[in-house]
């Protein structure tokens, strides 16, 4: 099998199928498009998400903590602890596996959330830093918002823009490549947008609001991400490539690197479908709190297409990411 997540197929056949015991309490399980699971505990739900970081090689304490609080936030719900493993090849150093853990530190303690446990372990299973991580969250159950929420005819808005975590790994694991060919200031640009990566701000506004859906966009980039959303909810889209905000540096990397802005990993861009009457108040929302925010078509009963000048584009599922072609 190729790098990457499994192909939705695979994760019919192979993972979903498998799972066949089923409890009560489980309000959300294991499903495409679903970042999280929910459980009920009455007036309040449990939100509970894991990810790994395997696709970088630097700053992955800080990636570890935003990309797990970020599914969290897919669900309108603010984190509230995460849960470490950490898994090191055989000679790696006490000084980096401070870094590791001075990163996650620091990324847990800018968005108010606990590193709770965890395991690390120096091990010969593996050969490079792997880390994974489990957030939790606590949130009144009748406000939780699922991916499965959408309607034809709302908005589909995206914030920030595509391809912002991926151009933030490469341009930190290709540094000196980079600086030779496309020069400091791209480096340094690219570098920037790790300070992006978390979405648990715009999350927990749309979550007042009351938006109808949210999937954070990673592996798969943005196109990957709404096909996700549309599965899960079952309805189609009609989106215009171009209003779909792709900074000039990401545009430089991806050409530099022959990739697909659109389906590189896109953490930090969340994916939001809501009600065009409340889609002035969120918008005007994350305005004022600094967040950019952009409409790129809407909601529609069948069908996944994009505009792309005159050509009108089916998007497909998502079948890995752009990322792995660069490593």
């Amino acid at each position: 099998m190729k790098s990457g997540k499994l192909n939705n197929e695979l994760l019919k056949s192979i993972v979903f199928n498998n799972i066949t015991y089923q409890r009560e309490e489980i309000m959300v399980r294991a499903g495409i498009g679903e970042d999280c699971a929910v459980i009920d505990f009455g007036e309040f739900a449990c939100v509970i998400s894991t990810d790994p970081i395997t696709g970088a090689s630097n700053k992955v304490g800080r990636l570890a903590v935003h990309i797990a609080c970020n599914d969290i936030a897919s669900n309108g719900v603010e984190p509230l602890g995460l849960l470490l493993t950490l898994l090191v090849p055989e000679g790696t150093t006490e000084a980096e596996l401070n870094e590791i853990m001075k990163e996650a530190g620091e990324a847990a303690a800018e968005l108010n959330v606990e590193i709770m446990g965890g395991h690390t372990e120096v091990t010969s299973a593996v050969n490079k830093i792997i880390i994974s991580a489990t957030v939790i969250g606590k949130h009144p159950k009748n406000k939780v918002i699922f991916s499965k929420g959408a309607q034809p005819g709302d908005l589909v808005i995206m914030t920030k823009s595509a391809g912002l975590e991926g151009t933030a790994i490469i341009a930190h694991d290709w540094e000196d490549r980079l600086r030779k060919d496309l020069g400091d200031s791209i480096v340094e640009e690219g570098k920037k947008m790790m300070q992006d990566i978390s979405v648990v701000k715009e999350g927990v506004i749309a979550g007042k609001i009351g938006v109808t859906a949210m999937h954070d966009a990673t592996e798969g980039g943005l196109l990957g991400a709404l096909w996700e959303l549309c599965e899960a909810s079952k309805v189609g889209t009609l989106i215009d490539r171009e209003k779909i905000n792709i900074a000039p540096v990401t545009k430089e990397i991806c050409e530099f690197f022959n990739l697909d802005p659109l389906r590189l990993i896109s953490s930090g861009c969340m994916l939001i479908t809501v009600a065009q009457e409340k889609a002035p108040e969120l918008l005007n929302e994350y305005k004022k709190n600094g967040i950019v925010a952009t409409i790129i078509g809407k909601v529609t009963a069948s069908g996944r297409f994009m505009q792309d000048g005159e050509n009108l584009l089916e998007i497909l599922p998502p079948i890995g990411d752009e990322l792995y072609k660069v490593f």
